[in-house]
């Protein structure tokens, strides 16, 4: 082999090689870069249960803003952030049942190691108190606007109607059962289990926790029954939902997920 054809054959394995280098380190980059977001800027959640429905559904998966909230265990302090404010949706840490830890053995759910999805009711330092189904704090009445269902339980969209016309300084909506309703009318007690949220007894939210509760509130096992949630315990905020499917009609299964997909859903902001 002449040396023109030896330097050709040298320059070609030359450059494979650079070509390899140069496809691995983008990969690579690729990859430190998505694991860096993933760890520290955005996280995708998924809520298992309708506590939140209709604001967020069985099925909605969503991305997590990690770094907008100041404090806590969030590692990128130069990032655009705020506090923790009323009315926000939060994803956290479960703190488990306060008053009795057996119940969570019993179940199988291990505080900490588990992600729940709430909204932000009382801030720290409020007092807080419940009077049939309507929340004050501070003694004065929470601003929010109340829907009615028959079927706060369903899987899919519930089926709600106004229990008074919406007014302006109510932001969001959150949902009782009939049955909850007609109680409150009756001045009857509502769900038994509640530690947090008894009627008449009011209490005062503890330094650097929040007091929350799901949207669905007949549907929803929150700070009424286990107590407040600690500020580290809080991960971050939803912000939109990137893919939603019918749990039902895919039978709890991945494939079945991506292949009954609800469009509508996608592409929604959680607010």
């Amino acid at each position: 082999m002449s040396n023109t054809k030896k330097e050709n054959v040298t320059k070609k394995k030359v450059s494979s090689r650079h070509f390899l280098i140069d496809y691995l380190e983008a990969f690579i980059g690729t990859l430190i870069t998505a694991i860096f977001g993933m760890t520290f800027v955005v996280q995708a959640s998924s809520v298992p249960t309708g506590s939140m429905q209709n604001t967020i559904m069985i099925g909605d998966h969503f991305l997590v803003n990690r770094f907008i909230y100041s404090g806590g265990d969030n590692p990128l302090p130069f990032l655009p952030q705020r506090e923790v404010r009323r009315g926000d949706i939060v994803v956290f840490k479960y703190p488990g049942f306060r008053n009795d830890p057996e119940r969570d053995r019993r179940r199988g759910l291990v505080p900490n190691q588990i992600f729940y999805v709430k909204r932000v009711i009382g801030l720290p330092g409020e007092t807080i108190e419940f009077r049939g189904n309507k929340v004050y704090i501070n003694q004065r009445l929470l601003p929010e606007h109340r829907l009615v269902s028959s079927d706060p339980g369903s899987e899919g969209a519930i089926e709600t109607n106004d229990v008074a016309q919406r007014k302006p300084n109510e932001t969001y909506s959150v949902t009782y059962s009939a049955s909850d309703i007609e109680s409150e009318r009756r001045g009857l007690p509502l769900t038994t289990g509640m530690d947090f949220g008894v009627r008449g007894r009011p209490m005062k939210i503890p330094k650097d926790s929040y007091f929350v509760m799901g949207d669905n509130r007949s549907n929803s096992e929150d700070s009424r029954y286990w107590g407040f949630v600690p500020r580290k315990s809080i991960i971050g905020r939803p912000m939109f939902v990137f893919w939603s499917c019918d749990k039902k009609a895919s039978n709890g299964s991945l494939f079945g997920c991506i292949t009954n997909p609800r469009l509508n859903r996608i592409g929604n902001m959680i607010n």
